[in-house]
């Protein structure tokens, strides 16, 4: 099974041809600037698993409170985000959700950032909440950890 997406244009496709390791909905103040939303969700998976059906997005270097390095790749034509490299990690993406054709495929399992969510936000349903960055051992599946330390190495 696979899953695609891509930008509004139609210009940059894609296709995930695996389920992400886990997907994040992040409340941050960084997040919201750069989405112009409330939050944004996440699905982290190795960069092998997606397949380019059409264009390449291009990495736009944006600025983080952290000073860490966050490269969002856009459309070249219509500016669409259709993920991110926190960390300048060329072996994992951070894939927003919603540029998939059926962006309820994966629902978030997390909520992080909570502590700068906007107030009318309300996160009294089933998913965890976290104020900051949760320990990702707690809460990822034995499966999904091992992706991600293969994929770091």
């Amino acid at each position: 099974m696979s899953w695609e997406g891509g930008c509004v244009c139609r210009a940059v496709r894609y296709r995930l041809e695996t389920p992400p390791m886990f997907v994040n909905c992040c409340h941050c103040r960084e997040c919201q600037r750069s989405t112009g939303s409330a939050f944004v969700l996440n699905a982290m998976i190795e960069t092998d698993r997606i397949t380019l059906l059409g264009e390449a997005p291009v990495p736009v270097p944006v600025p983080t409170t952290s000073g860490r390095p966050h490269d969002i790749h856009r459309c070249p034509h219509c500016q669409t985000a259709l993920w991110s490299d926190y960390g300048r990690r060329p072996a994992i993406r951070f894939v927003r959700t919603s540029t998939l054709d059926d962006p309820a495929a994966f629902p978030p399992g997390v909520h992080i950032f909570t502590c700068s969510k906007l107030p009318w936000v309300d996160l009294s349903g089933p998913i965890p909440v976290f104020d900051e960055y949760p320990d990702i051992t707690t809460l990822w599946p034995e499966e999904s950890l091992e992706r991600r330390r293969a994929a770091l190495g």
